[in-house]
């Protein structure tokens, strides 16, 4: 059955105006999302990745520019399909046709999107009613039933409560239930278990796994922690100064990844397997994107930078139908560079553990 493509970005760029200057914060960013899929953008803070979930909402702040792009959503209204670009949308359109309806938000910090005098109840309900004029009493019923399926007991009880009356945990469903409300088919997930403990973080992410078998709606994860990304993703795109550096399925990222980038970013998570005392870090630090960045944005970074690196930015070179990476290692020009050997044994540690979603699939 052909995969049915909802939501595509193109050469997306964006910049937001402050007192030192013009920022360039995404550098013409790429991506793509099929049905039922959950793609998983990941790096390091600042590289753009909130900014571009931002966008697809139409929640920019007001100092932020539009340069250039376009973000092409694909949804149904009835029995027709509808292509349109977020970005021709007035803020009104995406609030009446857009948020909360078809595409919805949860964000890192639940308290941030719930209403401290509102009743939960309430806040589930006011969706629906906005959106779709659904009567009180379906509301309702149906407010329940989403309190259930995030695993809250008691729903009758919780539907009275006020949010500070709730844990962590339970506030975090509760928004994902909120977000489920209208029956969106995209659903983007900022950093959804940050502000959670561990135990807490399983549950949430095994829950909109399940919602997702039961619904078939795609997901966004964005995301600094890989081993959330091994737990809940079809694909993975890693960004890196405001452009999508390598992509791939989360096998091919996470066992055969091409990017110095991504080897320093899968080379920096904790592992208990590891003999070492001191966890990998990149050296250096991101670039300032105030001005032009020549070259290759990583290159100041990276202990296996070729002349070229400074001096022109490098293309995305395929390595398979899935799997695509922008380093001038690729180049059949260049000289043969390998990951770092504590890499290479973590990652043939990991295969004898079976491949990543397999693993998860057994659990």
């Amino acid at each position: 059955m052909e995969k049915r493509k909802i939501l595509s970005i193109k050469d997306l760029s964006i910049s937001f105006k402050t007192s030192a200057g013009e920022v360039n914060v995404i550098r013409g960013m790429n991506l793509s999302l099929y049905k039922g899929e959950t793609l998983a953008i990941v790096g390091e803070s600042g590289s753009g990745k909130s900014v571009t979930v931002k966008a697809i909402m139409g929640i920019l702040s007001s100092n932020g520019k539009i340069n250039s792009g376009n973000i092409e959503f694909r949804y149904n209204r009835g029995n027709e399909e509808v292509v349109t670009d977020l970005l021709t949308l007035s803020k009104k359109e995406m609030r009446s046709h857009i948020n909360g309806k078809r595409i919805a938000m949860v964000f890192q910090d639940p308290m941030t999107s719930l209403n401290p005098t509102m009743t939960i109840g309430a806040q589930i309900m006011e969706g629906m009613i906005y959106h779709y004029h659904t009567p009180k009493k379906e509301a309702y019923e149906k407010a329940l039933k989403l309190l259930e399926l995030v695993g809250i007991t008691d729903p009758e009880k919780r539907m009275k409560n006020y949010p500070h009356q709730l844990s962590g945990g339970m506030r975090q469903r509760v928004v994902i239930a909120i977000a489920l409300s209208c029956d969106p088919e995209l659903l983007i997930c900022d950093e959804p278990t940050t502000a959670l403990d561990v135990t807490i973080q399983a549950k949430i992410l095994e829950l909109i796994k399940d919602i997702q078998a039961k619904t078939g709606i795609s997901v966004i994860y964005i995301t600094h922690d890989l081993g959330v990304v091994a737990k809940v993703a079809d694909y993975v795109e890693v960004m890196y100064a405001g452009k999508v550096v390598e992509m791939g399925t989360t096998e091919e990222i996470f066992y055969q990844p091409r990017h110095p980038y991504t080897w320093g970013l899968l080379s920096a998570m904790p592992d208990l397997n590891s003999n070492d005392d001191k966890l990998y870090t990149i050296p250096g630090s991101p670039p300032n994107l105030l001005g032009r960045v020549d070259g290759d944005s990583f290159a100041p970074r990276n202990i296996y930078a070729l002349n070229i690196d400074f001096k022109k930015e490098p293309p995305m070179f395929k390595i398979s139908d899935t799997h695509y990476a922008a380093t001038w290692l690729l180049h059949e020009n260049a000289p043969e560079v390998q990951m770092p050997e504590e890499l290479k044994k973590r990652i043939d540690m990991m295969l004898k553990d079976g491949p990543v979603m397999e693993k998860e699939a057994r659990e």
